[in-house]
Order: C-alpha cells, then sequence, then structure tokens
C-alpha cells in the first residue's frame, strides 16, 4: 500500500494556480520530479493563462477554461515529443500561469527635470507625474522576452523597465502629436493621450497592453509657467479685445494697488495707491457693463476716460504696447488683434 503511494504522488492529476494577490504576473506550477498523467486535468482561471513549455521551447497556450490533457487538447506538444503510444504514458513539461488582469496604479516620474523639444519654445525643462495601467496581452511573448524560466515574476522586478519606457518617450510623444507644448501642458488628458500612442507599441513588444495613462501634474520652468498661466486667462476671455483690457485691468489692480499708485509715501501714498485702485476699479466695471452691452467700442472709450482720471501717463501707454508686442511674438495674440490695440492706444498720445 505504502508503494502504491509513493507511486500515485510521482504524477500530477490536476494543474491550478490560486493567485494570492501579491503583483505576480508568472509562476511556474511546482514540477520536482513528478510527470503529469495522461488524461489530467489543467484549470485556467478567468485571468489567467497557461503556456506548456517542452525543452526549452513554448508548445501550447491555454486560455481560461477546464482541459483534460490528451493529443486532442495538445497537439503541438504531441507533435514535438513524437510518443509512440498516442500519449498514453505520463509525460514531462514545464507549465508557467500567467496573470492577465489589470495591474492598475503602477506610478511613474521624473526624478529630475527632463528636456523635451518644442516648436515655439525650443529646448524646455518640465517635470511630471501619473500613474498607468496594464496587462499581460501574448504570455507567450513575455515568457520569451522577460520572464523566462524564473518561478515567479513580479509586477515589482517590470516596475523599472516600464518607469523608462514611459520617461524615454516623452519627447518622442510630444514631437509625434504634432500639438505645440503649451496646449499639451495645459491639458493633462490630451499629454496622456499623446503618451499613451506613443507607448503602446513599445509595450506591445514585451507581450503587453497599455490600458491606461494619466498625466497628474506637469511642473514647468518659472518662466514658463507664466506664459501658460497668460494663456489659460486669454482663454478664458476669447479674442475679444474689450474683455482681454478688462483682464489686464484686473491683473494690474493688485499690483498698482500694492505700488502705491506709483509715488508718493506713508499716508499719501496709501492714498494714492488706494484711488488708483477705485479708479481702476471703476474702470474695469464700466468695461464690464460695456462687454456684456457687446460693445466693445464703448468699453475702449471708457477705457479712456477713466484712464486719465486716474493720471496714466504717456510711458505707461509706451509699456502697455511692449507688452502686447511681447504676446504677439509669443503667439498669444494675432497681428490683426495687436494692429487694433496698437491704433487704439497711439491715439492716446496725440
Amino acid at each position: 500500500m505504502a508503494l502504491m503511494d509513493f507511486i500515485k504522488k510521482q504524477f500530477i492529476d490536476i494543474i491550478q494556480w490560486t493567485e494570492t494577490g501579491d503583483g505576480t504576473l508568472a509562476w511556474r506550477f511546482p514540477m520536482a520530479d513528478m510527470e503529469i498523467q495522461n488524461g489530467g486535468s489543467l484549470t485556467v482561471r478567468e485571468s489567467q493563462m497557461a503556456v506548456f513549455v517542452n525543452e526549452g521551447k513554448v508548445a501550447d497556450v491555454f486560455g481560461p477554461g477546464t482541459y483534460k490533457l490528451t493529443t486532442q487538447t495538445m497537439p503541438v506538444l504531441t507533435y514535438l515529443k513524437n510518443w509512440d503510444k498516442l500519449f498514453e504514458s505520463p509525460f514531462k513539461s514545464d507549465v508557467y500561469f500567467f496573470s492577465t488582469r489589470q495591474q492598475i496604479d503602477q506610478k511613474w516620474g521624473t526624478p529630475q527635470p527632463i528636456t523635451v523639444r518644442d516648436a515655439d519654445f525650443g529646448a524646455v525643462r518640465l517635470r511630471a507625474f501619473g500613474n498607468f495601467a496594464f496587462r499581460i496581452a501574448d504570455p507567450k511573448l513575455f515568457h520569451t522576452e522577460i520572464s523566462g524560466t524564473r518561478d515567479t515574476y513580479t509586477v515589482q522586478d517590470l516596475d523599472g523597465q516600464l518607469r523608462g519606457l514611459v520617461l524615454q518617450n516623452i519627447s518622442n510623444a510630444i514631437a509625434a502629436s504634432g500639438i505645440p507644448f503649451l496646449d499639451l501642458a495645459a491639458n493633462q488628458l490630451k499629454f496622456a493621450e499623446a503618451l499613451s500612442t506613443q507607448l503602446a507599441p513599445e509595450f506591445g513588444k514585451i507581450g503587453l497592453k497599455l490600458e491606461g495613462m494619466t498625466v497628474q501634474n506637469v511642473s514647468l520652468p518659472e518662466e514658463l509657467q507664466k506664459i501658460l498661466d497668460q494663456k489659460i486667462g486669454m482663454g478664458m476671455v476669447g479674442n475679444d479685445m474689450g474683455k482681454f483690457m478688462q483682464y489686464q485691468t484686473a491683473q494690474a489692480i493688485p499690483k498698482f494697488a500694492e505700488g502705491g499708485g506709483g509715488g508718493g509715501s506713508g499716508i499719501a501714498g496709501d492714498a494714492m495707491g488706494l484711488g488708483a485702485g477705485v479708479a481702476l476699479g471703476q474702470v474695469l466695471a464700466q468695461n464690464l457693463a460695456a462687454g456684456l452691452q457687446g460693445n466693445t467700442a464703448g468699453a475702449a472709450a471708457a477705457t479712456a476716460a477713466a484712464a486719465q482720471e486716474a493720471g496714466v501717463k504717456p510711458e505707461d501707454v509706451m509699456a502697455t504696447l511692449e507688452k502686447l508686442g511681447e504676446l504677439k511674438a509669443k503667439g498669444i495674440l494675432t497681428q490683426d488683434e495687436f494692429d487694433a490695440k496698437k491704433a487704439e492706444l497711439l491715439k492716446k498720445l496725440v
């Protein structure tokens, strides 16, 4: 009886894998010196695939289901073995299970600022981070390219390689998208889509499928962030020049008040700053009312009148023109918008 028990232990009747939830991607069924019984049972659960490897070569791949291991269910392995007994004897083969469920919330980020090329700004240094999800789509390719003959292969083992792929392809993603960098930086969804398009083929080369990609934050150099903030502000007010002046006036009020109205000190300076702030507030209110009525010309007239009350100087007009010129050079204002505002401002110098 003991001898029969010993003999039975040499043959495997059931092959299966119950995942432990520890991030295992590939797991080799423990064979030791045992052989698989002809007619034995293979159970592959949902979100799993099984690969039979014979003498170092991938023989058969099984998706979810329960299989009775015979010549009908293992045609490739049967052909490789060339059994003259029609597979009636036990056989030995390495069996690997692969988890095909999504591996979610995989982090990526730039430890140091990376340099990307942009048509508008040339070289740009940025930091970014986010997460992504992937799954094994081709277990045969993943086995031959990545996991190999290891007993287990985990998400952690693959983490460094995938992070490197993301960082390596950020510049290529921006270039291939054809979208100006500032538009990508202002719209993280577009950035993520461009990155996903670039990365999907790279993941596919090692048997993986990229299921999702997010960009949670993009940190730019301070000077570029100011341009982005201004572009976002312009997007909020649209291309209407009257609204643009309202936006610029609203931005100037805090700075004007902080500076004491451009002159004076002590109580007198505070009073001048307060007066200037009130005057500029009136400018904003009048412009807003005119803008709501769709009267841009009336808004410009109200701006000029209130500006005179606030003591706007010719050099202030010239400074505004210089700022508008910078916005045009950076592509935020069109030539027509610049020319229209330039003509309006120069009238004040007559």
